[in-house]
Order: C-alpha cells, then sequence, then structure tokens
C-alpha cells in the first residue's frame, strides 16, 4: 500500500468524521504536514540542509504542524488536528501512532546525539503532552493529556501527570490507587 494511501486509511480509521478521501486529502493539515515532511526528509538525506529546512518551515507555516527534516516518520501515522504539533530532528515515530494537537517530540538540551524521543508502534500521544528527551514511548501506549514525559514508558501502560506516572499497565492499575 502506497504512503498516501496509508495516510488516508488511517485518518479514516481514527477520526470518524472523515466522510471521504477527498475531504482528508484536501482538509487534513496532519496529512499535509506528513506529505510535506517526506519532501523535506529526502532533501534533508541528500544533505541539502538549508532547503530541507526552508521546506519545513514554509509548511510550518502553512499547517501549524513543525516538523524537524531530520524526524524519521513511518506511514500510517495519524496527527489529529495538528496546530502546536512539534517533532524534533532525531524523534523517531513507528506506524499506526496518533499524536493529537500540541504534542511535542522534543530536546531537553542536555543530551548529544539522539535528543529526541522514540514512539513505538500504536502508540497514543493525547492533547499537550510533552515527551522530552532520548526517552522511548513503548507500542501501544497511552500518554494522558498535557503530561510531561521524561522517562521510558512500556509497552502497553498508560502514563499521566507533570511528571508523567505509569498508572496502569495492561489495563491493570498499578501503584497505590
Amino acid at each position: 500500500m502506497g504512503w498516501l494511501k496509508q495516510a488516508v486509511v488511517a485518518v479514516k480509521k481514527n477520526d470518524p468524521v472523515a466522510r471521504s478521501t477527498a475531504e482528508v486529502l484536501l482538509t487534513y493539515p496532519g496529512v499535509h504536514a506528513l506529505f510535506s515532511h517526506r519532501i523535506s526528509h529526502f532533501l534533508y538525506n541528500h544533505r541539502l540542509y538549508l532547503l530541507a529546512k526552508m521546506h519545513a518551515q514554509f509548511w510550518r507555516f502553512i499547517t501549524g504542524i513543525e516538523i524537524h527534516p531530520g524526524a524519521k516518520i513511518a506511514s500510517g501515522v495519524f496527527i489529529d488536528h495538528g496546530m502546536g504539533v512539534v517533532i524534533g530532528e532525531t524523534a523517531e515515530i513507528e506506524e499506526d501512532v496518533i499524536l493529537f494537537h500540541g504534542v511535542t517530540l522534543g530536546g531537553t538540551g542536555k543530551d548529544q546525539g539522539k535528543r529526541h524521543p522514540t514512539v513505538k508502534r500504536g502508540a497514543i500521544i493525547s492533547a499537550n503532552a510533552q515527551i522530552l528527551g532520548p526517552v522511548t514511548i513503548g507500542e501501544r501506549a497511552k500518554i494522558g493529556a498535557s503530561a510531561v514525559v521524561l522517562i521510558d514508558i512500556p509497552a502497553d501502560a498508560t502514563a499521566v501527570g507533570i511528571p508523567a506516572k505509569i498508572v496502569r499497565i495492561k489495563g491493570e492499575k498499578v501503584g497505590g490507587e
């Protein structure tokens, strides 16, 4: 399945108001941002850094979604609403991830090399969550709205709060709840 088709399938699967392929292609800024990122990433990988950054900044202005050209993003990612999403240079996002508006996959300013998060397949990052540093969000993990994640979150876990704490693993409560 082609990248664009996977993008449309991801939107239709995760957004009940998506009525048609045409609507998704014409009106979803997350799709526009992810499509333009493919071009920026190509330029970045061919060492055309300035052109890649200029292209990315143009699409940031158009969509409200900032994706560094160096970020690695798989097919089937869904950015819902998108305004205010920031994805850093060394971030990696696997298939079937959902990002809501205001999510940051950023650095802390303390790390060298890999400075941004890795988000594994099927994770859901809720609105305004901040995932900071070279942490890993496990497969199918859920991050609550406005959480600030500074630690690795295992697969099938739910994390909430500031700083984020794991409150469920595989649907079972953990800790003193």
